[in-house]
């Protein structure tokens, strides 16, 4: 299966019940549609919650989905702070059909160059797959520096950066270091921005809830057709007035895709005070979207 291939990744949520159990039924409907709408699968990001599932838990997630008939690639995620428990992580991982990785940069320490050069090579050095390193210092508290991908540049298992640090400087940075590795954005809004800058794709949040739409919002980005910019900046920034994925959350549930909106502390779906502007983005959006299927429509006519 060629990753290369997909554009666009789905950062996938965690559905739970409202006891706070992993929803399986609604994630196998859920990875249905996203394999349906060709996106390419990230399970157990931080938008799946990860560092807030235990670990048996995990793994019973990563087998039921690579255990269904999935056509799309499934890419792994892999953060932490401890190296010890992250190997075996990517041990068991390996075991796994996973078809390559998404590795944070490390939590709360605050490595230096050197620091993250040790950690990524370690991790790295450890796996048979391809692996998308993933700066979002917003959420670990540091970023990648660019010195450190230069001094993994020429490892075999550095595939692309998902860079989400909402900097086009850094994204052109990234893009510059290495013709080999490909970059992509990290936030739905700034794709418009960083296709000229030479980006691959998109790791998604905004496709859990529009995976169709979203597919074609990065198809029209990458081949600089996309005439709405605004409009879908403005609607995916809605999913960001609370902390990731809190209004995901709660717009696939007033949606009825998903049966509640329960996350794991310290995350809570109440700290999200007004649904209005998610409900009136998903109205805009699958407008769009039904605008272009009536356009291919009338040209295949």
């Amino acid at each position: 299966m060629k990753i290369n291939n997909y554009p666009l990744w789905t950062a996938v949520i965690t559905p739970m019940l409202d006891d706070g159990n992993v929803d399986y039924p609604t994630l196998k409907i859920l990875l249905e549609e996203q394999n349906k709408a060709k996106n390419g699968i990230l399970i157990l990001g931080s938008t799946g919650e990860s560092l807030n599932i235990n670990e048996d838990e995990r793994k019973k997630i990563m087998e039921f989905t690579t255990n269904l008939s999935l056509d799309v690639p499934i890419m792994a995620g892999v953060g932490g702070i401890n190296l010890k428990e992250t190997l075996d992580w990517v041990e068991y991982l390996e075991t796994l059909k996973v078809d390559c990785y998404l590795m944070v940069t490390p939590l709360y320490a605050k490595p230096g160059v050197k620091g993250q050069y040790e950690w990524f090579k370690t991790l790295m050095d450890s796996v048979t797959k391809p692996v998308m390193l993933y700066n979002i210092p917003g959420r670990t508290g540091i970023s990648l520096p660019i010195e450190t991908i230069k001094m993994l540049e020429n490892h075999p298992n550095l595939w692309a950066i998902k860079e989400a640090s909402g900097s086009p400087k850094d994204f052109s940075e990234f893009v510059k270091s290495n013709t080999n590795i490909r970059v992509y954005s990290g936030d739905d809004a700034m794709l418009p921005t960083y296709a000229p800058l030479g980006a691959k794709g998109l790791v998604s949040v905004s496709s859990n809830i529009w995976p169709s739409a979203t597919h074609e919002y990065v198809e029209q980005t990458l081949n600089g057709t996309l005439k709405d910019q605004t409009l879908w900046a403005e609607c995916a920034n809605t999913l960001f007035t609370a902390s990731n994925p809190i209004p995901v959350k709660r717009i696939m549930f007033e949606t009825g895709v998903i049966k509640s909106a329960k996350l794991r502390l310290p995350l809570i779906d109440s700290d999200l005070e007004d649904v209005s502007p998610l409900v009136d983005a998903d109205q805009k959006i699958n407008n769009w979207y039904q605008q272009q299927t009536n356009r291919e429509n009338e040209v295949t006519i």
